[in-house]
């Protein structure tokens, strides 16, 4: 199998089969020093080209989501995603069950920072524990933004179970497929001014960020630093993300 690439096809298998050397030949070590520094980090590219085209035209099959929302009806900026149906497309699958375990080591040394309750080692029994809090409704999204649109800051919070970390795949490439379109965070620091993040991934890199907030030392010990995120205008030509949060919605 070429590197990076995954099959998107139905019966290609589920996250614990299919091939995924981007994502196992990534260093931990470093990314999670990064998230910790600034709450986001930019990964090599996870996916091929080709594997991002293939996700990318899933946008305009019905059969795969369970939702459309237009984030101009609601106020939430310009442009539209759709969140995937159960089960999951392989590629989807894949990428939320392979990344979800070292991102769940980092997670629970946030949680201790902050006394909170640690989260499972693996995404099944994440995806149990959001059944038994009445999360059931799969959480990745596809988002496509043309000329004009962006997306208004905010975070992917949707039920009281919230796993603090999440990913976004940039499926175009920048300068090419595309122009602005700059992924925008902002994080808010206790008694300060807020700080902006601007990140560019290129094609097949992923963005790992904090979902909500995050553990900072300071002199009375951990603050937690909120974050939220957006996407400001494109200029010209369509921007294609996908999104793999963790914790499913009510």
């Amino acid at each position: 199998m070429e590197h990076g690439r995954i099959p998107t096809a139905p019966d290609a298998g589920t996250g614990d089969t299919l091939d995924l050397p981007a994502v196992d030949a990534l260093d931990w070590t470093s990314l999670g020093a990064e998230l910790d520094a600034e709450g986001v980090a930019v990964t090599p590219p996870l996916l091929s080209p080709e594997a991002c085209g293939e996700i990318r035209a899933l946008f305009d099959r019905d059969d795969v989501f369970r939702s459309t929302v237009d984030m101009n009806r609601h106020r939430f900026g310009s442009g539209r995603y759709r969140y995937f149906a159960a089960p999951l497309p392989p590629v989807v699958s894949a990428l939320r069950t392979r990344l979800y375990p070292p991102l769940a080591r980092i997670a629970n040394q946030w949680v201790e920072r902050l006394d909170r309750p640690r989260f499972p080692q693996n995404h099944a029994e994440l995806t149990a524990a959001c059944a038994a809090a009445g999360q059931l409704r799969p959480t990745p999204l596809l988002l496509r933004y043309g000329p004009g649109d962006y997306n208004c800051l905010h975070q992917d919070v949707y039920g009281e179970l919230t796993f603090p970390l999440q990913v976004a795949v940039m499926l175009d490439r920048p300068d090419v497929d595309f122009t602005g379109g700059e992924s925008v965070f902002i994080e808010q620091r206790p008694r300060a001014q807020s700080r902006p993040v601007v990140k560019r991934p290129g094609q097949g890199q992923g963005l790992i960020f904090t979902v909500h907030d995050r553990p900072v030392r300071s002199a009375r010990g951990w603050s937690r630093y909120m974050l939220r995120h957006g996407v400001s205008a494109v200029h010209d030509g369509r921007r294609h993300v996908l999104g793999v949060i963790f914790h499913d919605a009510p």
